[in-house]
């Protein structure tokens, strides 16, 4: 199985989490506090009816204790029975109606709090995903930025959103519940909180056994969707050479590769989760065999000497409860943090991937004059490989350079290197004695017309696609642009004319209309400089030299480099240059290389064979 590269480099930050809730989460401020002080106050006020519970036990139908509520004088509480009962049904029912707004308001405050973070971090981790160069797609497999964009993202909504929450729903809880229990019972809250240390030993070591197994969790899931969008982009060639079998064992491979790193993550949380049940359940159990014994007896001499009331236990188990029940939820944070801590790694990993192309401080715009494009000395490799090695050549306004040789020679290579998609490793290229790593790169990609051998369309419609990079052009020059591409009749024959979707990837439409609205989406951006990497390929040859003609006709005032399909339609073309094995072995006219008796006229002989 291919070996797909999922390593992220390493994060400036050593708390990717800390990094996370202090960048993205101080512009939503204002949400995080809404959601926070709703949050604090909405627990309070859920201790209040177990609290009141036991007062009306004791105070109303036992009758063991006065009627006393904290923060009302004894003057302003009812003095009869009755008028007692309903005075706690009243706060009762009061707290629920309060709590439940002030539920709204924290769901409100953390879920828009997590939105809003969620979407910051995906515009950001794209747009510098956008800045990367092509080094770095060459190397990395696009099902893997895929899983990074979506599903590490939307763990980070599940964690701010659900876990981020509940570390401060059961913080307030676990402080607020102890506090009482220690207001109500001091010896009976001691016994109550004495598995705390050892669930925090727990979940010490449980953290520290998940964070790796989530990491890898998070690797291999990314090399599934590698391998799930590769074979779902090549199903066609799959069913042509019947390869279903061979790529359902490689899926397989891959999907078994994540069932064991998941599993063995899955296991180390089910071992941890029951252990936390079983402590949580024996402080239960100690606080009621304790309690139950001082209510019977009266008082416990080693505890207390004052009496513990049926009132005040049936509250203090309650309250236990409530303690007990986050204390075994906070397993459940903590492992929602690994899961979204792996996930923001490789998140930061991409926002930091440094492999950018460099560009100058305010460097300058590129205003193509006479639109001379100079290669000296100029050497590329992919790597320590050399694709190109010691290309020197020229053209201008109004000329062509056609570009030939064999498959494999640098021919496509060497026309990326003038759109700057890689820098070269030695020698120069300027346009009009500017060198292209001087200038801004947005300019200088404006300033160029590019159409490859593999057409790209997006999911939509004709006019959009040919409309893309020129959004403010009108409908006469869409139109006249189709029309130079010979792209126009057929298009006037599809079902909606120009508003036809054509499919993702343009899937609609035969290989040479996509390559006509491809053209016609080059011609209408109207660049001084236009770059055909075999842009004809899947034209028929009165197609290919209509088009050709037109643009030597009609674009007399650009420079045009292009890479030929067919021989016979660069005849005319000002320069022609033969490429072998990444370095020129001829330049010049048509007739010069003819005369040479070379490798031109080898490939012009051998044309039509």
């Amino acid at each position: 199985m291919d070996d797909i590269d999922s390593t992220i480099p390493s994060l400036n930050s050593s708390n990717p989490m800390l990094r996370l809730l202090f960048f993205y989460g101080a512009s939503n401020i204002r949400n995080f506090l809404v959601g926070f002080i709703a949050n604090l106050f909405a627990r309070i006020s859920d201790l209040v009816p177990p609290f009141l519970l036991g007062v009306a036990i004791d105070s109303i139908i036992l009758r063991d204790k006065p009627f006393l509520i904290p923060f009302f004088s004894e003057s302003s509480l009812p003095q009869h029975s009755i008028s007692q009962f309903w005075f706690v049904v009243f706060l009762i029912i009061f707290s629920f109606i309060l709590s439940a707004i002030l539920h709204w308001f924290r769901n409100w405050g953390w879920n828009s709090f997590s939105q809003n973070i969620q979407h910051q971090i995906r515009i950001d981790t794209y747009a510098s995903l956008q800045n990367l160069n092509m080094s770095f797609f060459d190397r990395k497999h696009k099902g893997e930025l895929m899983s990074i964009l979506s599903n590490d993202v939307n763990r980070l909504e599940i964690f701010l959103n659900d876990g981020f929450n509940s570390v401060f729903r059961l913080a307030v809880m676990a402080i607020g519940i102890a506090t009482l229990l220690f207001y109500m019972n001091p010896p009976l809250a001691a016994i109550s909180l004495f598995t705390i240390p050892i669930i925090a030993f727990f979940t010490y070591n449980f953290t520290k056994s998940i964070q790796p197994k989530y990491a890898e969790v998070r690797d291999s899931v990314g090399k599934l969707h590698s391998r799930l969008k590769q074979n779902l982009n090549a199903i066609q060639l799959i069913k042509l050479y019947n390869t279903e079998f061979y790529e359902s064992s490689r899926v397989e491979e891959t999907s078994l590769n994540y069932y064991n790193t998941n599993w063995d993550s899955i296991t180390t949380r089910i071992k941890f989760f029951p252990s936390l049940q079983i402590i949580s359940g024996i402080g239960f159990s100690m606080t009621f065999l304790v309690g139950g014994f001082w209510v019977i007896s009266g008082d416990i001499l080693w505890l207390s000497s004052r009496p513990l009331y049926a009132g005040e236990f049936v509250t203090f188990m309650l309250l236990h409860q409530q303690l007990v029940w986050p204390m075994t939820q906070f397993g459940q944070v903590i492992n929602m943090y690994q899961r979204a801590r792996a996930s923001t790694v490789r998140i930061f990993g991409l926002i930091d991937e440094t492999n950018t192309l460099p560009e100058k401080s305010n460097p300058p715009e590129l205003i193509v004059d006479s639109g001379t494009i100079i290669y000296e000395d100029v050497s590329f490799g992919y790597s320590q490989d050399k694709i190109l090695s010691n290309i020197s050549f020229k053209a201008g306004k109004g000329e062509s350079l056609a570009i030939v040789g064999h498959s494999g020679s640098g021919k496509s290579t060497l026309l990326r290197l003038l759109l700057r998609l890689y820098d070269i490793d030695h020698g120069s290229i300027t346009i009009d004695g500017h060198d292209i790593r001087d200038l801004s790169l947005k300019s200088l990609r404006d300033q160029i017309g590019y159409v490859g051998q593999d057409i790209f369309l997006f999911h939509g419609t004709v006019r959009e696609n040919i409309q893309y990079g020129s959004f403010t052009a009108n409908e006469e020059e869409l139109i006249q642009s189709s029309k130079a591409a010979k792209a126009h009749d057929f298009i006037m024959n599809l079902p909606h004319g120009y508003d036809t979707i054509v499919g993702e990837r343009g899937i609609k439409l035969s290989g040479g209309q996509r390559q006509r609205i491809a053209i016609a989406r080059a011609l209408l951006k109207d660049p001084p400089i236009f770059i055909f990497d075999e842009a004809t390929s899947d034209v028929d040859t009165p197609t290919e030299s209509l088009i050709l003609d037109f643009i030597k006709t009609h674009h007399s005032e650009k420079t045009i480099l292009a890479i030929a399909h067919r021989l016979s339609t660069i005849q005319d073309s000002t320069n022609i240059l033969v490429l072998q094995d990444g370095v020129i072995i001829e330049y010049g006219t048509h007739n010069e290389l003819l005369n040479k008796k070379g490798s031109y006229s080898e490939l012009w002989s051998a044309r039509n064979v």
